[in-house]
């Protein structure tokens, strides 16, 4: 069941509450209550029932999903960044922690990318910042595009990214972080738009194995491809 049914049941659900309600004041009332009473009642005044009862669902209906809504676009809100519509670093650790539980536990391949802009800095000096906006905005687009159902993309920070690849190998996040650095370089062709250098590492080009052995080696792949020229991706070793 989709969010959105689920919020308009739960609305139906305390809707039934009205009737239950009326029923429970006209039993006070009542010198004697039994099955025989409340059949009875609920027969000799049909229309009122039936009225409150398909009211107040309607009315809970509608509320429940309004509500349900507005929750789900606040949680939205507190999960993405802003800028790029990317994850926000906050949600991303939580699913990276998940991932690498999960990786752990079944031996399957987990892969971690770390982007960073080259000079992003000089064209918003040069450019203002809203080209420096517009050049973050862009590789989000890129990363964005090339992520499967399973993967996530996050601003890690300031003029940095990262991507989660769950069951995917080195190679294939390699492969994955070329892409994605072409296609960000495709974007800056002809603008003030920056390129793009990422480091590749996977679970077990880690340290020690460790989630933060993981996360140093994608940091130092990417310190690689930094100094071997920028524009240009680097794995673990």
């Amino acid at each position: 069941m989709n969010r959105a049914r689920s919020h308009a049941l739960v609305g139906v659900l305390l809707s039934l509450g009205a009737p239950l309600g009326l029923l429970t004041l006209r039993a006070g009332l009542a010198t004697r209550v039994s099955p025989d009473w409340l059949r009875h009642e609920l027969a000799s005044d049909t229309l009122t029932y039936g009225y409150i009862t398909l009211a107040t669902l309607v009315a809970f209906a509608a509320f429940g999903y309004s509500l349900g809504r507005s929750a789900d676009a606040l949680y939205a809100l507190s999960a993405t960044d802003p800028l790029t519509g990317l994850a926000n670093r906050r949600t991303f650790e939580r699913r990276l922690a998940h991932e690498y539980a999960r990786a752990r536990r079944y031996g399957t391949p987990l892969s971690l990318l770390i982007a960073d802009l080259d000079d992003l800095k000089q064209v918003n000096d040069s450019q203002g910042h809203a080209a420096g906006d517009a050049a973050l905005q862009a590789v989000a687009r890129a990363i964005a595009r090339n992520l499967r159902s399973p993967d996530l993309g996050a601003r890690w920070g300031g003029d940095e990214f990262a991507v989660l690849a769950p069951s995917t190998s080195a190679t294939d996040a390699a492969h994955l972080a070329e892409r994605i650095r072409a296609l960000a370089e495709k974007a800056a062709a002809g603008t003030p738009l920056v390129t793009l250098s990422l480091g590749v590492a996977s679970l077990e080009a880690g340290d020690d194995g460790s989630l933060e052995g993981l996360l140093r080696a994608a940091d130092g792949a990417l310190y690689e491809a930094k100094r071997l020229g920028r524009n240009r991706v680097a794995g673990a070793r």
